[in-house]
């Protein structure tokens, strides 16, 4: 079985983050809620507070097959000063794991070096952080193991690509009719 950890960070825009959880879990995707913080209580930028299932230090991020990066502020900033998150981002990038990033959060992403030469997406007023991207204006982009996506109302197609690489586009296709999700 595929696993998913869906990092939070104080601050994370709840619509991003859950949309993804909640899609994946309906693929059999395993998927878990880390909290970046001391707390495994996590706050939403919407006072959408989330309990999650573990606190970063306690995850062996080894056995994931994809990360996943929700947007919202501040808490794609918190994700982004987080030390332990940047050298995961960058094992995964690196080894051919999956890194998914939506909204601001591909800007980590461009800061970190990680775009550069790649086609990518975020939301607009953080297009200027994707640092050496080719920027399309598109709901989501996979470019590799690198999938980004705009914002929250394209969530719904990002979560659906998220299955679609973890497991196939039958998969996602039949989340997409589960949930009348038009495509």
């Amino acid at each position: 079985m595929k696993k998913v950890a869906v990092l939070l960070a104080d601050g994370f825009e709840e619509i991003e983050a859950l949309t993804a959880v909640d899609l994946l879990r309906r693929a059999h995707v395993y998927v878990d809620t880390v909290s970046i913080t001391e707390e495994s209580m996590v706050y939403g930028a919407h006072g959408i507070n989330i309990q999650t299932e573990d606190l970063f230090d306690e995850v062996n991020f080894a056995e994931f097959d994809m990360v996943v990066l929700p947007g919202g502020m501040p808490g794609t900033a918190h994700l982004g000063e987080h030390e332990g998150v940047r050298n995961v981002i960058r094992d995964f990038a690196e080894t051919g794991k999956y890194v998914g990033a939506i909204c601001a959060a591909p800007s980590i992403l461009g800061e970190m070096g990680l775009l550069k030469g790649k086609r990518a997406t975020c939301y607009p007023e953080f297009e200027d952080r994707l640092m050496g991207a080719v920027v399309a204006k598109v709901p989501v982009v996979q470019d590799g193991n690198l999938i980004t996506s705009r914002g929250l109302g394209t969530a719904i197609e990002f979560a659906l690509k998220l299955i679609e690489v973890l497991t196939d586009r039958s998969k996602a296709d039949d989340v997409a009719d589960s949930i009348i999700y038009l495509r």
